[in-house]
């Protein structure tokens, strides 16, 4: 029998030398960058792909359920809300994504736009390009130094903000759940016990958290109550975060400045016709998603991509799996050592699944030789001294068997 050889569909744009890299995996690569959500959906676009490599373009349910062979999708990125991680979960199907790869670009793009509505250099652009000369308006502007920055989660791109915005002499504020008070170190930051005092003591705010159950619309209007008049506020992590109808209200009510690289609702495709209403509230700057879009996040992004990829085509394990059951529900561990004998671990788990106790982990390690292994096996329920004895009892095949509660 001829082995099948694994397929990858990578459906976004991504680097020549890295699809040469991930053939040079023996994987076949279906080079697709124009792909859409809806021919995802379809179903027949994966076909029996095995991975499926996306960056931008949406992975539904619909297309997970599509897609037989699939086994591993990776976002070439830093979230997994482009895809749907519940339907991948109930199909065997492991997600994986790479984060902190594009942590200097995102931190870059916010101080950016920190500084663009500081210095309104959108408005000002655009009246020249219209042919006004206004020095006097666009000429007062408050400037950065000694300003305070209040950064709202402090994980990889948080922390390079601050390291950008200390170089500005801003004084650094920050807050994050759980604290984490070892990333305040050398960073000069004052933590905050609340959202509310980050926001309160703050000129400006940026935003830096995963968009989770409890972070969903967090910045709501109870929160831009709390913020200075003509405060600064910029998202580059995610739109759902943010309560957009409260704050366009702030920004008619308080003057507030803000600047955007995620909205609630954004395009699934990568061209498309899209008006948000904040553009008409206030003071506004904005890009389209675009925080990870320098050449030099993409490149590492790419290769962190290609090395989750190697991993599972040669070893099976996925690295950055997200999907991955932190506390399997099992109840005890059997320890079992063995000979690396065709057909032994079928054995034991022939004796398990008799007594119905199912294998909730397993690992099995070979030993020096190649003559011997253990195999460590989280199982649901524990096994009686009967289960054990039986185990124990495969002549020829089990040398010892343990089991404990854990």
């Amino acid at each position: 029998m001829i082995a099948r050889i694994m397929r990858a569909l990578v459906a976004d744009e991504f680097p020549a030398q890295s699809l040469a890299e991930l053939e040079a995996l023996g994987l076949e690569v279906d080079y697709d960058p124009h792909c859409s959500a809806d021919q995802l959906s379809a179903g027949s676009r994966v076909g029996d792909a095995s991975i499926l490599v996306v960056r931008s373009t949406h992975v539904t349910r619909a297309a997970i359920e599509g897609a037989a062979r699939l086994a591993l999708v990776v976002r070439a990125g830093a979230g997994v809300d482009t895809i749907d991680v519940v339907a991948a979960s109930e199909r065997g199907i492991l997600v994986s994504n790479c984060p902190g790869k594009n942590s200097d670009a995102v931190a870059e793009l916010a101080m950016a736009l920190i500084l663009a509505l500081d210095r309104r250099i959108v408005d000002a652009t655009n009246d020249l390009r219209a042919g006004r000369w206004n020095k006097r308006q666009y000429g007062n502007a408050d400037g950065l130094k000694g300003k305070t920055l209040g950064i709202a989660g402090l994980g990889r791109v948080g922390v390079e903000l601050a390291k950008r915005a200390r170089a500005f002499e801003m004084r650094i504020l920050t807050w994050s759940a759980p604290f984490r008070e070892e990333r305040t170190r050398g960073l000069g930051a004052e933590p905050c016990a609340t959202l509310f005092e980050l926001v309160e003591r703050s000129d400006a705010v940026s935003v830096h958290l995963p968009e989770k159950v409890d972070t969903h619309k967090l910045f709501d209007a109870k929160v831009f109550a709390r913020m200075k008049a003509r405060a600064i506020f910029v998202n580059t992590s995610r739109g759902g975060i943010v309560d957009e109808a409260a704050l366009a209200e702030a920004m008619r009510d308080k003057g507030l400045r803000v600047g955007l690289d995620v909205f609630e609702r954004e395009p699934s495709e990568a061209v498309s016709t899209f008006h948000p209403a904040l553009a008409d509230a206030g003071a506004f700057v904005a890009t389209p998603h675009i925080g990870a879009s320098t050449q030099q996040a993409q490149d590492a992004i790419a290769s962190e991509t290609v090395r989750i990829c190697r991993a599972f085509v040669t070893t099976g394990v996925v690295p950055n799996a997200v999907n991955v059951e932190e506390h399997a529900p099992a109840e005890c561990q059997l320890v079992v050592r063995h000979y690396d004998k065709v057909g032994v671990l079928a054995s034991v788990l022939g004796v398990l699944r008799l007594h119905e106790a199912n294998v909730e982990e397993m690992t099995n390690t070979i030993l020096q030789g190649a003559k011997t292994a253990v195999a460590t096996i989280r199982l649901s329920k524990m096994p009686g001294p009967e289960v054990i004895a039986e185990i124990a009892g495969l002549e020829g095949a089990v040398i010892a068997a343990d089991a404990k509660r854990i």
